[in-house]
């Protein structure tokens, strides 16, 4: 019989586990044979206490050996998947995803739900009526066939067992853990079946990987395991200090990613899109220079073919495409209050930890395991880093489900922001880049896999 309480106490006192106690200890979890207060409380010891490489590696195994895999075998191509370690306002997934699939990668994506002050690509898909994620490995590879592109949730037969940890550690405080955030993304994007995988690793206050160290930390010890259970990985270390775009909640950020793909998005979503873009069509053996790529993504946006492969994803996964002729039918939160600026000057921060906070707040994402997300509800940013800003003028926007929970909002949205009177110096999107051969500050040239 398992002595969870034994695991418990060697993690606990820094102890290591062995291969086959992490096998038996996230199986019986995913059964149901162990309760959520004794799994909190060895997640917490992992927390502190951390895991190696080795148990790393394990407790990946273990959670993708928890329930199916998706064979795409036969989907014609090599099949690329993205991934990002968590974000606030990054919708980068429901952009980039159908831009590649339009130039011929075949992209399948197991995606997440919000996880703490991050939003997850399911809750902002979910926001369209009628959509399906949570589909069988069966259906996965009949809408990756018929669309070259599939997004899916966790159900109960693709890693259950990451599916419960997940939600256990968004509301235990075990999220920023680099082994357990390790475990997690590679299990997923294991299981989903695709032949390379790219990480987008986010750094800054409103990653979990708040400083560069520990952002290479879980770049490189995600490529290694990819590369331990047969994966070809990289990975792109990129800023999270403000949040990504504009919008921050699920469907004001499905608004702006139908807006980016139709040519209208924010500058930074695009960029990020075209750098991420550029790897996966490199890592999908279309095309290894890097900037002939991107120009090669840039005309497929101008054109509206990468809009197409979204409308059809939706489309294959029951959801109502109507929303792309008219986004505008996304916006549909009660109330909406602004938030002016008290001084004249440039804006020198967003912190996007307390925007993606204040989010939760309002209801975008989750502070007790099981609670529905409100789909409405967020911010809207007018302003970002480097932006003057006259006093009294708008910086943000909170959508908000009713007036007090959106007053409520204001206070702590207006501590995000930070009014200087010198404009500030603007940072890296790009950070970093992580392979197998190592670590570079900046990405090359051209790109083999």
């Amino acid at each position: 019989m398992l002595a969870v309480n034994e695991l418990i106490r060697r993690k606990r006192d820094g102890q290591a586990i062995s291969g086959p106690e992490m096998e038996e200890l996230i199986g019986a979890y995913a059964n149901g044979e162990v309760p959520d207060y004794q799994m909190a409380a060895w997640l917490m010891a992992v927390y502190f206490q951390g895991l190696s490489r080795g148990e790393t590696v394990a407790m990946t195994r273990a959670m993708l050996n928890s329930g199916a895999t998706v064979d795409m075998a036969d989907v014609p191509g090599i099949k690329v998947d993205k991934h990002s370690s968590g974000g606030v306002g990054d919708k980068t997934s429901l952009v980039l995803l159908p831009l590649v699939a339009a130039a011929g990668v075949p992209v399948v994506k197991m995606a997440g739900r919000g996880l703490g002050h991050t939003g997850g690509t399911i809750d902002k898909l979910e926001s369209v009526p009628g959509l399906r994620t949570e589909l069988t490995p069966q259906e996965v590879v009949t809408v990756a066939e018929r669309v070259g592109l599939c997004i899916a949730a966790q159900s109960k037969q693709l890693v259950p067992a990451d599916g419960r940890l997940y939600a256990l550690r968004d509301v235990t405080a075990t999220v920023e853990s680099v082994p357990l955030i390790a475990a997690s993304i590679m299990s997923k994007k294991i299981a989903a079946g695709a032949d390379r995988i790219l990480l987008d690793v986010k750094t800054g206050k409103g990653a979990f990987a708040q400083d560069m160290d520990t952002a290479r930390q879980l770049a490189e010890l995600m490529v290694s395991i990819g590369a331990e259970l047969g994966r070809t990985t990289a990975a792109l270390v990129t800023g999270m200090d403000q949040p990504l775009g504009l919008a921050v909640g699920n469907a004001l950020e499905m608004h702006e990613a139908v807006m980016t793909l139709r040519g209208a998005g924010p500058a930074d979503v695009r960029e990020l899109c075209l750098a991420l873009g550029a790897l996966m069509l490199a890592m999908g053996g279309q095309e290894t220079d890097l900037a002939k790529g991107r120009a090669k993504l840039k005309e497929l946006l101008s054109s509206g073919q990468a809009l197409t492969v979204l409308r059809k994803m939706v489309a294959a996964q029951g959801g109502d495409t109507g929303f792309i002729e008219a986004p505008e039918r996304l916006l549909s939160a009660p109330v909406r209050l602004p938030l002016v600026a008290a001084e004249t000057g440039y804006v020198s921060e967003v912190h996007a930890r307390i925007v993606g906070d204040c989010a939760v707040r309002l209801g975008a994402g989750r502070m007790q395991k099981g609670t529905k997300v409100d789909h409405r509800v967020g911010i809207l940013l007018h302003k970002k880093v480097g932006a003057p800003v006259m006093r009294g003028e708008l910086l943000a926007e909170v959508h908000a489900a009713q007036p007090d929970r959106g007053q409520e909002a204001l206070p702590l949205l207006k501590d995000a922001f930070v009014i200087t009177a010198q404009p500030p110096q603007p940072a890296a999107l790009v950070r970093g880049f992580v392979t197998p051969d190592g670590f570079s500050r900046q990405l090359p040239k051209e790109f083999k896999v």
